[in-house]
């Protein structure tokens, strides 16, 4: 893909960059974020852009609650991906619910009020959704045409999102949502599981069976060309790799692959006292999400890393090695 004008709002996490770096070098991009390049962001780390694609970026402050000064940037855009959202990894206290929610709702009202405001309209935009939306699994994969939904918290998160951006009327915009599973790659979730496997803590967590939908981050990037390109496909899809495994399979494997012999498990009740200590909550560990990507693969869309394995081996060889290992 080149030559594109591309916004990214909220691009300043770990997805963010990693688009920025995949798209950077032969389109225009514009970042829209409440923070600038150097402050810290998602609790993982600060900016990792390539130092040849950071000067060619253009950052513009935004809130993600109105259309401020920014929305002239919208004007004429190829792509618009809206990734803006107060990250879960943190207690469901009152505050923090209130917060997950409405940072998620207002940044999707504004786009749609932007889009609405500008004289040439984006062709497409594509919202991160979750593809925590899916109920608890164990027996059978979950795909888009599923919809018997739960009513817990996640789940309203992730209806109220989409319902918000299914609801902005943007007739000349092509839309699209991303259910996306967790994101592997070098930095973001994988920092905390170094750091367990360092200890020797890269065990199972919980009783190990529940099932670790995932997808590489470069597949993320690769998914969202290949919707760019594809002028027919809207709606929703599931931005996850086919090969999901369970979490005693998915530790073991980055136990091995990283050579790390000693993993002890972690039980329920251990991971609920760490979970309080350190400010999140079991179920980003505990839930069972067993979700396959039907409708991108239906597109002819070809996954670079199917398989847990290929992907981890990925990732690894570009981590030096006192990241995960004491020796």
């Amino acid at each position: 893909m080149k030559n594109k004008k591309i916004i990214i709002a909220g691009g300043t996490g770990f997805i963010g960059q990693a688009l920025c770096n995949y798209f950077g070098t032969e389109n225009e991009i514009t970042v829209l974020t409440r923070n600038l390049p150097g402050q810290k962001t998602n609790a993982f780390g600060e900016l990792h852009i390539s130092e040849t694609i950071l000067p060619k970026i253009h950052f513009v402050k935004w809130d993600g609650v109105s259309p401020g000064d920014w929305w002239p940037v919208l004007d004429g855009a190829d792509v618009v991906i809206n990734l803006a959202g107060k990250t879960v990894n943190c207690r469901y206290n009152k505050r923090n619910r209130k917060e997950i929610m409405e940072s998620r709702v207002r940044s999707v009202e504004a786009l749609g009020q932007a889009i609405r405001k500008v004289s040439v309209p984006p062709k497409v935009w594509i919202t991160a959704a979750s593809a925590t939306i899916y109920p608890t699994a164990s027996n059978q994969p979950r795909d888009e045409a599923f919809n018997d939904f739960a009513n817990d918290f996640s789940v309203q998160v992730c209806r109220t999102w989409e319902e918000t951006f299914d609801k902005q009327l943007t007739p000349f915009t092509r839309k699209v949502v991303l259910r996306m599973a967790i994101n592997l790659g070098c930095g973001g979730v994988m920092n905390p599981y170094f750091n367990l496997l360092k200890f020797g803590l890269g065990g199972r967590q919980g009783n190990g069976r529940q099932m670790y939908s995932w997808i590489h981050i470069t597949d993320t990037c690769r998914m969202v060309e290949w919707i760019v390109k594809h002028d027919s496909l809207e709606g929703t899809f599931n931005c996850v790799s086919p090969g999901a495994v369970n979490n005693a399979c998915f530790m073991q494997t980055l136990r091995s692959e990283t050579g790390n012999r000693i993993g002890l498990p972690a039980p329920g009740w251990l991971l609920a006292i760490g979970a309080k200590l350190i400010g999140t909550e079991t179920e980003l560990l505990l839930k069972s999400r067993w979700v396959i990507p039907s409708r991108i693969c239906e597109t002819g869309f070809s996954f670079q890393y199917p398989l847990l394995k290929d992907a981890l081996k990925e990732i690894i060889n570009k981590t030096p090695r006192k990241r995960y290992h004491l020796l």
